[in-house]
């Protein structure tokens, strides 16, 4: 094989009080073309996220390095075509995707199937597996940890569900939103967060009408407001006309799953982009280059 395209979804994580822990592939998709050259290396980058360095520094770079170490492939030269779709830096995976994408391209090259260890390497890079597994796998995404190892099933979305992004111009870093978050959180917090994850888990694959509910956090949100007011204001806002809205992943990206996928007029955009996006049930997609 001397190459390969990978195609791979956005995702929404935390989904509520499920901090680090559940995830959602969303519709919006990036394509990596991985061709063995000689030597060398050549990357090319369309779309969002022109500005990320064109070394061995690139993270799709270095995850398919990873994997290739990992399973003894010797790619001697590269040449990487990036077409990216994903927004960087809004909370939407987009570091998860381009991990993936190079942990798959290594994987095909090598002539495996992606399974726990290839979930395992890209988690490692993202420190926690919601991102990842959602990505890798599609549809719903559970993840934990077990030990040092990461682990995570993967769900079928319940089809009613129809997810919208509200995207801001501002862009978010993952490092600085996680510094905002306390050592430890009182006990009543946790046992709301426990009761409000385990019932998302529900609610997206079984019964949407308890989306509401199952969105509410107290373990990690409260925490980052002060970095993005506008994002939470607006949280609350559609939380108030009964639109069920949590903040996608480290924010400041709004994610709202609407019953009837619409949302109401009366809810002020502003400084927003609304995005209707489905759920992705297939994940990372790897085919010969040719």
């Amino acid at each position: 094989m001397t190459g390969v395209r990978v195609t791979v979804p956005a995702s929404t994580a935390n989904l509520g009080s499920g901090f680090d822990a559940l995830g959602l592939a969303l519709g919006v998709r990036d394509e990596v073309e991985f061709e063995v050259r000689p030597s060398g290396l050549v990357v090319e980058v369309s779309g969002e996220g022109r500005d990320v360095p064109g070394d061995e520094s690139h993270l799709v770079v270095r995850a398919f390095r990873a994997a290739c170490a990992r399973l003894e492939v010797d790619v001697p030269g590269l040449r990487l075509r990036c077409r990216n779709a994903i927004p960087h830096a809004r909370g939407l995976g987009s570091s998860a995707a381009a991990v993936v994408a190079g942990v798959a391209a290594g994987y095909a090259l090598a002539g495996h199937e992606l399974d726990t260890t290839a979930l395992q390497l890209a988690a490692e890079f993202e420190g926690h597996a919601d991102n990842a597994a959602a990505a890798m796998f599609g549809g719903v995404a559970v993840a934990w940890t077990q030990g040092d190892r990461f682990r995570a099933v993967r769900l079928d979305p319940h089809p009613a569900i129809e997810p919208v992004v509200l995207i801001p111009e501002q862009e978010s870093s993952t490092r600085t939103t996680r510094g905002l978050l306390p050592a430890s959180v009182p006990h009543a917090d946790a046992a709301f967060a426990a009761g409000r994850s385990a019932l998302a888990v529900h609610a997206l694959t079984a019964d949407p009408s308890l989306l509401l509910d199952a969105l509410d956090d107290r373990l990690h949100e409260p925490y980052r407001e002060p970095a993005w007011p506008a994002t939470f204001a607006l949280v609350k806002a559609l939380r108030s006309v009964g639109v069920a809205a949590a903040v996608s992943g480290a924010g400041p990206t709004v994610l709202a799953l609407p019953e009837d996928g619409k949302l109401p007029d009366e809810v002020d955009l502003t400084g927003f982009t609304a995005h209707h996006v489905p759920a992705d049930p297939a994940g990372v997609r790897v085919a010969p280059l040719g």
